[in-house]
């Protein structure tokens, strides 16, 4: 059993005042812990986890040494999780800060203009990391790639996917050689894209869409053409059936 005080400081890695002053964030859950320990993207300072779920993953923990271990019952893991139902497995990973890319040619890269819905940005990761997509650049003002609805949606994927948070005027500006399409409700028609394999795709706010300063970068806007009568797209369906087309 850990102590009351260290029950809270890992209460507190669950909001973004904390995981920033710490550099630390929570993964929970057997697929979402071990596809974090299996890419080797992030170092894992400590594991909480039931007797079980230790003894079939001795291989995996052997492959990760420094990690501190605390065998854990399940009402024990329930005060430290942030789901209503937890996992068996709960762990502390480092954040790892990451670089703009400085070669996207010939590679296809998303990038988000305010995306606030951490499970939306989560899917979002997860598609992306189904179609080969290794950066997504977003807006400052997009939810934390680190928020536990985020790492959780993303089921994994943030260990193969990288997030950088850059003012997208300034980062489209400097990328201005590489074709740019935006995600509008009055474009062309996504059929009439071929596949492609280089391009900067933006997506904006489901509510507001892109804002106008970043339209002035973009060389084209495509359309998922309508056929009902929704007013919008969740974001990352969007994002799926725009990269299931052009990927």
């Amino acid at each position: 059993m850990i102590s009351k005080t260290h029950t809270k400081y890992i209460q507190s890695l669950h909001h973004k005042k904390f995981r920033d002053e710490y550099g630390l964030f929570i993964g929970e859950g057997p697929k979402i812990v071990g596809d974090l320990l299996h890419s080797g993207k992030y170092i894992c300072r400590e594991l909480f986890a039931e007797r079980d779920w230790m003894q079939g993953q001795k291989g995996l923990l052997s492959m990760n040494p420094g990690i501190l271990f605390y065998e854990m019952k399940q009402f024990e893991l329930e005060k430290i999780s942030a789901l209503s139902t937890p996992h068996s497995v709960l762990a502390v990973f480092e954040m790892n800060k990451t670089v703009p890319p400085a070669v996207i040619k010939e590679k296809i890269t998303l990038v988000f203009d305010t995306i606030q819905d951490p499970g939306n940005l989560g899917t979002i990761i997860r598609i992306a990391d189904w179609f080969g997509v290794n950066d997504i650049i977003c807006s400052p003002g997009c939810a934390d790639q680190y928020n536990p609805k985020v790492v959780q949606s993303s089921m994994g994927s943030i260990g193969s996917v990288n997030l950088h948070y850059i003012p997208l005027a300034v980062w489209l500006q400097d990328n201005s050689e590489i074709k740019i399409y935006a995600a509008t409700l009055n474009g062309k028609p996504l059929e009439q894209l071929n596949r492609m394999d280089e391009g900067i795709i933006v997506i904006g706010n489901e509510s507001q869409g892109i804002s106008e300063e970043l339209l002035e970068f973009t060389a084209d806007s495509i359309t998922i053409p309508k056929r009902g009568r929704a007013d919008s797209l969740n974001a990352a369906v969007a994002t799926g059936i725009i990269l299931s087309h052009i990927c």
